[in-house]
């Protein structure tokens, strides 16, 4: 950011009595804390501020600090798009396309005549903030929120809370700091929120140590299912609805399952297929070590996109399809190519 970017920023926030704090479908860690965390700096303003996502969160996040003042835009449609018509600035946190948040959100976004500020570390961005502060070398949108409000002068106004949720951002997206993204400055950021008098290994706990006994059953059914490919430095996962109902599946509950087959040793690249029958189609997540970039891969075949380690994907096929599919690509595009 450069004084520019300050300066036009510092306009935007003065110029507008009402704000709205915006994150992506099926959000995560870093959606949620940057969202709380920016929100409740800006209360700290005294501006009027709603944050609304696209669905609901997972119920490990929902201990984090004016969760439960969230605005869920598929629960609520009316509200929440009477909301967005009455704001001057929206904030886009953690991602850099409409369609993120799903095609109904996506086109009430598109209608707005408010300004935008966007805050986003993912590849490709749409041009449509008047302020766009996006780079992809940041480990999370957190750990850019944090710096945001920094240049902005409000350092001093983080505390406990705000620095609890920009700090779960930046704990899950880097993997608990074990991401190539994850920087010198990542860690001097996180020592300012355990300055500002954060719990960590409370909210570390809260987030990896808090599993229902179906979640590790469903884990146990996911790793029973792996399939490794060797000569690929390959291993994929597949979870059918059937196996979601079996253990009362609930949001949040296969995150991470995808992590799992990079402990392997040889295995370098690393899909969970999951069945979503209510929507008919195919989830995907995709993670990588090294060089093999699940980014492109993503794009290139599932309709996705994300970061070059870690990244998402859709298919509208059956769930053998996909995976047929896929099977087909792997044998051209894998990391034992590069």
């Amino acid at each position: 950011m450069n004084k520019t970017d300050i300066t036009i920023a510092q306009q935007l926030l003065s110029n507008s009595n009402s704000i709205v704090v915006v994150s992506h479908r099926n959000p995560d860690g870093d959606a949620v804390g940057s969202a709380l965390g920016l929100g409740l700096l800006l209360k700290k303003l005294n501006s009027n501020v709603q944050i609304i996502l696209p669905n609901d969160f997972p119920e490990f996040l929902a201990w984090m600090p004016e969760s439960q003042n969230i605005l869920i835009f598929e629960n609520e449609v009316a509200k929440a798009t009477q909301v967005l018509q009455q704001a001057d600035l929206v904030f886009t946190l953690d991602f850099n396309a409409f369609h993120r948040t799903g095609d109904l959100m996506g086109q009430a976004l598109s209608e707005l005549s408010a300004n935008f500020i966007m805050i986003d570390h993912h590849e490709k961005p749409d041009d449509y903030a008047q302020y766009m502060y996006s780079d992809i070398s940041f480990s999370s949108t957190c750990e850019m929120v944090y710096h945001f409000i920094s240049q902005l002068g409000y350092q001093h106004l983080i505390d406990k809370d705000i620095a609890s949720c920009l700090y779960t951002g930046i704990v899950t997206d880097s993997g608990s700091f074990k991401y190539s993204s994850t920087t010198s400055t990542t860690h001097r950021v996180v020592a300012s929120l355990i300055d500002a008098g954060i719990e960590n290994a409370k909210i570390h706990n809260l987030l990896f140590d808090n599993n229902s006994y179906n979640r590790l059953k469903l884990l146990g059914r996911a790793l029973e299912k792996m399939t490794v490919l060797p000569e690929y430095h390959t291993a994929y996962i597949i979870l059918s609805q059937a196996d979601l109902n079996e253990f009362n599946f609930q949001k949040g509950d296969t995150e991470g399952i995808v992590n799992y087959p990079l402990t392997i040793k040889g295995i370098d690249f690393s899909v969970i297929f999951i069945e979503n029958t209510a929507e008919g189609i195919v989830k995907m997540s995709l993670r990588s070590q090294g060089d093999f970039d699940v980014n492109l891969f993503a794009r290139n075949y599932f309709n996705g996109g994300g970061h070059k380690n870690a990244s998402g994907g859709r298919s509208d096929q059956s769930l053998s399809e996909s995976v047929g599919y896929f099977l087909s690509v792997i044998k051209e595009d894998n990391p034992s190519k590069l």
